[in-house]
């Protein structure tokens, strides 16, 4: 057979690995997080997985997304920051939920400030407009409190990329904050696995997902000849990912004596 023969065949193919290789990049990403949203629905309980990581993911896609109007990176890319920011939404959704259900007694903590009814009637504290008390960042009551913190954070951003946007050196600063921002997506796991001498209560599957994916988008970054930023915190983004697979091992073969609560009262907190 000629080799021109087999060129009917070859291009249609070609273009359905292409298809399928984008859409892997879009939808890939929150794939991992099925299971632990699942998990933390059915038990209720949101203690073994790390908000912050919703923070991570929200912070290096909103930019990745201000870093597309500066350097026109290829679409399916684009479309990935997009799904996850509404996946780590939905995330933190329910975990806000869930923590704020399982506390009593707690004061509310919010963003912006407070209503008069969330607050204590005797002596209410002595607050600005936003709270940035580093104990309470990021450990609100309300979904819309994260919300709020998005899109000022949006809004800011995007303010400054827009005066910015004709400096070659503030983009690719920008390109590298983004890549780089979501190279430390394992981190605030790792560290609240380190808090709790266990990885009881986070998703080992979520883990496994994160590792095969980041695997795959690093090679995908490296084949497409991504903006040099995506393959090198790519590769930084494994490395992280099989540093908590070893916490997983020496934690399940070596268990930790466990942490008083006492001593360390903010560890059980999810959010």
């Amino acid at each position: 057979m000629e080799p021109g023969g087999l060129e009917w065949l070859l291009v249609p193919m070609q273009q359905l690995v292409s298809w399928g290789a984008a859409g892997a990049m879009v939808f890939g990403g929150v794939v991992p997080y099925i299971p632990q949203y699942r998990d933390i629905r059915r038990t209720q309980n949101a203690d073994g997985f790390s908000s912050y990581v919703c923070l991570v993911l929200l912070v290096a896609n909103i930019l990745r997304i201000l870093f597309w109007f500066g350097r026109r990176f290829e679409s399916p890319l684009l479309w990935q920051s997009i799904i996850m920011i509404i996946t780590m939404l939905l995330m933190l959704k329910l975990c806000t939920e869930v923590r704020v259900s399982n506390e009593l007694n707690v004061k509310r903590r919010s963003f912006a400030a407070a209503d008069s009814k969330d607050e204590e009637i005797k002596a209410p504290p002595k607050r600005s407009y936003l709270d940035f008390d580093l104990n309470y960042f990021w450990h609100w009551s309300k979904f819309t409190d994260y919300v709020q913190c998005v899109l000022t954070f949006t809004g800011v951003t995007g303010y400054i990329t827009y005066l910015w946007l004709d400096s070659s050196l503030f983009v690719e600063t920008l390109g590298f904050l983004a890549v780089f921002t979501e190279a430390m997506l394992g981190v605030p796991q790792l560290y609240r696995n380190y808090q709790n001498r266990s990885t009881e209560g986070m998703s080992i599957k979520m883990v496994l997902m994160w590792t095969s994916g980041d695997t795959f988008k690093t090679v995908y970054f490296i084949l497409n000849q991504a903006p040099f930023q995506f393959s090198i915190c790519g590769l930084l983004q494994v490395f992280v990912d099989m540093a908590i697979l070893l916490q997983v091992y020496l934690y399940s073969h070596y268990p930790q004596k466990p942490v008083s609560h006492t001593a360390h009262p903010a560890s059980t907190k999810a959010l």
